[in-house]
């Protein structure tokens, strides 16, 4: 082969890798776009992939919360993300796998009976998009409905 053909196939070569990587990176930031959260849950557990006790405020007893997701559209094998906050601090960054057009996943964090205030879980898609937001209180023990007294007679 002579030097200009050897330079003619390096080219030729480095536009079909420049075209493959493109391409690769529409399908990624397309498969994102597609991402749908159908339902999401703060819960106390999830069994069977479904959300058990979903609710926005729990005792400072809990113990344990779960973010619970469901993930419609993905067009192959990707992720999602879940962030968890405490107040404005960063707690938690869960990568969590998407790996078929309707998938169920979800991700847990102890919380500290001292951690009484306002929490939230970001669902981020592949690309950081934010896919939903979701807030949950931890209640002081004061703040906890003590159970109603009979009426009196």
């Amino acid at each position: 082969m002579t030097m200009k053909q050897e330079l003619h196939v390096s080219v030729v070569f480095g536009t079909l890798l420049a075209m493959w990587l493109c391409l690769g990176s529409v399908a990624i930031a397309q498969q994102a776009a597609d991402l749908e959260i159908t339902t999401a849950a703060i819960c106390r557990e999830v069994v069977e992939r479904e959300p058990v006790d979903a609710d926005t405020s729990f005792e400072p007893t809990v113990g344990k919360v779960s973010c619970f997701t469901h993930v419609m559209g993905a067009q192959g094998p990707t992720v999602i993300y879940h962030i968890w906050s405490f107040g404005e601090r960063e707690r938690a960054v869960v990568e969590l796998p998407v790996n078929s057009v309707s998938w169920r996943t979800h991700s847990s964090k102890i919380i500290q009976p001292h951690e009484i205030g306002d929490w939230r879980v970001q669902v981020l898609g592949p690309e950081g998009d934010e896919l939903k937001l979701l807030h949950f209180e931890i209640k002081s023990q004061s703040e906890v409905a003590a159970p109603e007294a009979a009426p009196a007679q």
